[in-house]
């Protein structure tokens, strides 16, 4: 991934070096469990843990020769460690350690991405709570519907972050996984009991393999990230149009000295909410590829390699970044209450339709019947309100105190608080 939107911790995760790094530790973890077992030299052990070291520009150098990334890796470390390098990679193939290491930097990425989540979903749970009452209107198909409050949009979005961090601890147990079991998977140069214990120690576990861990396992991985950045799409493409001129319910934080156009001065453009939709757009489609990496040859082929080195890092530090600039539009989020009350009243009580329909259904009448009487005066033209107080028809039926009731806000937002309750009592 590029730099721009590279953040220093998870783009360390999946830098060259720490990649060589964390087959480093396979192949250590490893070695120590065959001197637990008695099948190599303690003091062997020792030298190789204490040398096994690597520069990572020496190593591709040599891989620019070998045209094989492990085998640079062990040429170098050979180097490095001596006469007891001997014992390094005892058995084993060379994706018993890529694909251990691979499962490694996926859970190193998903607990960045977990304490991600749990920041954003402080955040979210505060500023609904701070906008509960806050009423605006519903809109269904892009039209006013009927009134909620943007604190429930903001605890709808706080549930749906709350599954999003279910899913990536589910996904963290799917990928805590390894396997080391020779060329394919059968155990035929290395003991079940070597795996056992060395996965022990990275904290992984054992998983039947061939000569790689089947790739459903990675594409659950980026699944869950194409969802979560999904709903952050979609959190932003609602942020986007609420800020839109005619709206102006909303509008992302627009610093000090910052630009909206080099053309027009006056513009404040929602460009963080827009970036988080086009980045959303690379990680749901990576997910695709990493659907296609589920189908290989035989007992594997290598077509899934390339792919994978582009879009495991880039899934994981696309979603890192987008998490944090959606933490950052929350924080500075602008909020127009008065704004919101003006939409409501534009439509001069259309939005109560449905209320007014119900009490006429409870007074006797057919729906279809009520149903027709509401929306010839709302398909009429004029003031809704004046022109239902005004109606023959329908003051026969209800009394000026009933139409008032069915016109009040409140009786919409009534179940506002067990809402709340239901999402945030539960935890």
């Amino acid at each position: 991934m590029i730099e721009r939107y590279t953040l220093p911790r998870m783009g360390e995760i999946w830098s060259t070096k720490n990649r060589y790094q964390r087959i480093v530790d396979v192949e250590i973890a490893v070695c120590k469990a065959q001197a637990e077992l008695g099948n190599i030299p303690k003091d062997a052990f020792m030298e190789i843990e204490k040398n096994a070291k690597f520069d990572i520009e020496k190593v591709l150098e040599v891989e620019k020769e070998t045209k094989h990334d492990i085998i640079a890796l062990l040429t170098v470390l050979t180097e490095n460690i001596g006469p007891s390098s001997r014992y390094i990679h005892l058995g084993l193939t060379s994706y018993d350690v890529v694909d251990t290491a691979l499962c490694l930097m996926m859970r190193d990425s998903l607990e960045i991405i977990e304490e991600d989540i749990e920041r954003l979903l402080s955040l979210l749970k505060d500023k609904a709570y701070e906008y509960k009452d806050c009423p605006m209107v519903g809109r269904t198909h892009g039209v006013h519907a009927e009134p909620i409050t943007f604190g429930l949009k903001l605890a709808l979005w706080y549930d749906e972050m709350k599954r999003n961090l279910e899913r990536m601890n589910n996904a963290k147990k799917v990928i805590s996984v390894g396997k080391i079991s020779g060329a394919v998977g059968t155990y035929s140069h290395i003991s079940p009991r070597v795996e056992e214990i060395a996965l022990g120690f990275l904290g992984l576990a054992p998983i039947p393999s061939s000569q790689i861990i089947q790739r459903d396992i990675h594409a659950v991985y980026l699944a869950r990230l194409a969802i979560l950045a999904g709903s952050l799409d979609k959190f932003c493409v609602q942020i986007r149009s609420l800020q839109r001129t005619e709206i102006g319910e909303l509008e992302e934080p627009f610093g000090k000295g910052q630009k909206g156009s080099s053309a027009m001065p006056h513009k404040k453009n929602p460009v963080l909410c827009e970036r988080i939709s086009g980045l959303s757009r690379i990680v749901k489609a990576n997910a695709q590829a990493g659907f296609e990496n589920i189908t290989l040859w035989d007992e594997r082929d290598i077509s899934h390699s390339s792919v994978e080195r582009v879009i495991l890092a880039d899934s994981s530090i696309l979603v890192d970044f987008v998490l944090c600039d959606f933490i950052k539009i929350i924080e500075g989020l602008i909020v127009y209450p008065e704004r919101m009350m003006e939409n409501i009243n534009k439509t001069d009580g259309l939005i109560f339709s449905e209320n007014l329909m119900l009490k006429m259904i409870d007074k006797g009448l057919l729906r279809n019947d009520a149903y027709e009487i509401i929306q010839r005066i709302a398909h009429s033209g004029g003031v809704f309100k004046e022109k239902i107080k005004e109606d023959i028809e329908i003051n026969k039926i209800l009394s000026k105190e009933e139409i008032g009731q069915a016109l009040d806000i409140k009786a919409s937002l009534s179940h506002i608080d067990h809402i709340f309750h239901k999402i945030f009592d539960r935890e």
